[in-house]
């Protein structure tokens, strides 16, 4: 079994609004998605996930909380080419955070190939993955 741990952030703004980009990986699927990724060997989390939200948003961020950790195991019929027959365990790290400075941008050459904002009632219609509505929850949103 692989392992890979990821960290997330759930952002809101003012208005309620949740910050999401849209993730896009030929033969893997798209939906809209959390701020975050993969966090690099070695690398703290919480860094990983500062890092990830202004990759893929252009925002810097600042943690106010860890929400929670979310445990998912993708069965390895169900994997990528390369690596099916592998199951993957998947870690997810759920922060919550809020914007310090930057300005609203599409990541480019990247996992992701937009990004926006989103009220919950327009969220409820987005296809999305499945993290997002385990962190709506984890945030009582």
């Amino acid at each position: 079994m692989h392992l890979r741990v990821g960290a997330y952030a759930v952002i809101t703004d003012g208005e309620g609004r949740m910050l999401l980009p849209h993730w896009s990986e030929p033969g893997l699927g798209s939906g809209w998605t959390l701020p975050g990724g993969g966090v690099e060997f070695g690398e703290d989390p919480a860094d990983g996930v500062l890092r990830e939200v202004f990759e893929e948003t252009g925002y810097s961020a600042e943690l106010d909380e860890l929400l929670g950790i979310d445990n998912l195991v993708i069965p390895g019929e169900r994997r990528e080419e390369k690596h099916r027959g592998t199951p993957l365990q998947a870690l997810r790290i759920i922060y919550r955070a809020r914007i310090t400075s930057g300005e609203l941008r599409i990541e480019q050459n990247g996992s992701t190939d937009d990004v926006a904002w989103f009220t919950q009632a327009e969220v409820d219609g987005l296809n999305r993955v499945s993290l997002v509505d385990i962190a709506r929850d984890l945030a009582k949103l």
